[in-house]
């Protein structure tokens, strides 16, 4: 494998500092091909305390980044979107890069919460209404190319440089899959069970009263095990188990939000958007023959086909707003994944005049599928009555570039990890014919990506 060396990147670094005079200093090149799940692994060992990863559904585009040169965080909560967007682009300003022949800059990484207006539990203390940062070191993965981007300060990057001379020559030897085996389960806790089915069965009342069309609720189960988690095995888990969704990680101080999405938010390339509607669902069967009777069910079922209507419509209107052409089919179509299968429909603007991938995020965050419908209301609703805090879960996190293109995902099928204790999230839409008991199995079926990866089976 041809590496980089440390020297030559320092003396790049070095000519461009001097060129540009400016406080932060990165540079590009190709490198051979590397497994990203591998390079991600690497970052424990070089110390860097914060790790993120992301590829698209396709397996397209793969980003790594380990470490953190720049980051923008805020707890405000009505103009966290254009805070970051307004921060990112001031900081481009401070930037000198050099491609070196490739196509790649620095990315800002991260993600969102679902409601900054929900009193904040303890378990999302490292996790604000807003992060978002620049990788020390970014593995980027497109087109069957791989790109090494090192961005530091300018003035001082003596100790990135130590890190990434050690991420070099572990690099340079032969590639070894991590060895660590998930730990032993201790406890499994569905927590306030009974809580959430009252909520369900409140809010179906409402709903029914006219208060609202549709609302998500989300309910959360906590394992703790014998021993510390690994995301990187879990990281390998989801990658295998769930070959078709966006896979991330973001890890900070110990701390691991991870997750395997079927569902985009958006996506902006120039002038042209994409996004999903992604609503209705119902699990795999376990024939061929099941597997296809229950996919019919759920494109005959009129529950399921309203609230998949409803993301749809949103969908046109927030699309509508910020692209001159909207292309949208005319009937949903059927998204199968490992454990489960969703309604599903494209969606392509074009002509966006969108200023960034982020300006769009914050029209379409959060959607009916995620939230409800009409949107305040049931936010309202969700915030009064869900009992739990769902920090990230549901939000977005994603990544985006110099040009303001880039791509979010919605943090579903995903987990927190602490140590030896993980807490997974799974939510179901609520109409006004929903059964408490129907939505509580769609939930058990949402969380299994999860608990497989975990290497945890539980009975359906």
């Amino acid at each position: 494998m041809a590496i980089l060396y440390q020297h030559e990147i320092e003396e790049q670094l070095r000519f461009i500092g001097k060129k540009a005079n400016r406080p932060f200093i990165s540079w590009s090149g190709e490198m051979d091909d590397v497994d990203p799940v591998y390079f991600f692994a690497l970052g424990q060992a070089c110390s860097f305390r914060e790790r993120f990863y992301w590829s698209d559904r396709a397996n397209e585009t793969v980003y790594v980044g380990l470490g953190c040169t720049y980051s923008i965080e805020t707890e405000e909560k009505e103009q966290r979107f254009q805070i970051v967007e307004t921060k990112w682009k001031k900081w481009m300003e401070q930037l000198a890069f050099d491609h070196h022949g490739t196509a790649t800059t620095p990315i800002l990484f991260g993600g969102f919460s679902f409601d900054p207006f929900k009193p904040r539990t303890e378990k999302w203390r490292a996790f604000p209404h807003a992060k978002m940062v620049v990788p020390t070191v970014l593995l980027s993965l497109k087109n069957g190319k791989a790109t090494l981007t090192v961005t530091v300060p300018s003035m001082r990057y003596e100790e990135s440089m130590e890190k990434i001379g050690m991420l070099l020559r572990l690099l340079s030897q032969e590639q070894k899959q991590p060895t660590a085996s998930l730990p032993t389960l201790v406890k499994y806790e569905e927590a306030q069970k009974d809580e959430w089915i009252h909520a369900v069965e409140k809010t179906i009342r409402n709903i029914r009263e006219g208060k609202f069309d549709k609302v998500v609720l989300a309910r959360e189960a906590r394992l703790s095990f014998a021993d510390v988690i690994d995301p990187v095995v879990v990281l390998q888990q989801l990658r295998e188990q769930q070959p078709f969704s966006y896979l991330f990680a973001f890890e900070q101080d110990g701390q691991c939000f991870i997750g395997a999405s079927p569902e985009q938010l958006v996506k902006k390339e120039g002038d042209a958007c994409y996004s999903i509607c992604l609503a209705g669902s119902i699990r795999r069967g376990k024939t061929l023959q099941e597997d296809e009777q229950l996919g019919q069910w759920l494109m005959r079922d009129e529950k399921n086909l309203r609230e998949h209507q409803f993301v749809v419509q949103m969908m046109k209107e927030a699309m509508g707003s910020v692209c001159k052409r909207v292309q949208i089919p005319a009937s949903p179509q059927l998204l199968k994944l490992q454990h489960i299968q969703h309604l599903y429909t494209p969606v392509i603007g074009e002509k966006c005049h969108a200023a960034s991938v982020l300006s769009i995020v914050e029209q379409m965050h959060p959607t009916p599928a995620l939230g409800g419908t009409p949107r305040e209301k049931a936010i309202k609703e969700i915030r009064e009555t869900e009992p739990l805090d769902r920090g990230w879960y549901a939000a977005p996190i994603g990544w985006m570039d110099a040009e303001g293109n880039g791509e979010f995902a919605v943090a579903i099928r995903s987990g927190l990890f602490q140590g030896k204790e993980a807490f997974i999230f799974a939510g179901c839409g609520v109409v006004g014919d929903s059964d408490p008991m129907s939505e509580y199995e769609e939930t058990k079926v949402k969380l299994t990506p999860m608990l497989s990866a975990l290497g945890v089976e539980r009975d359906e």
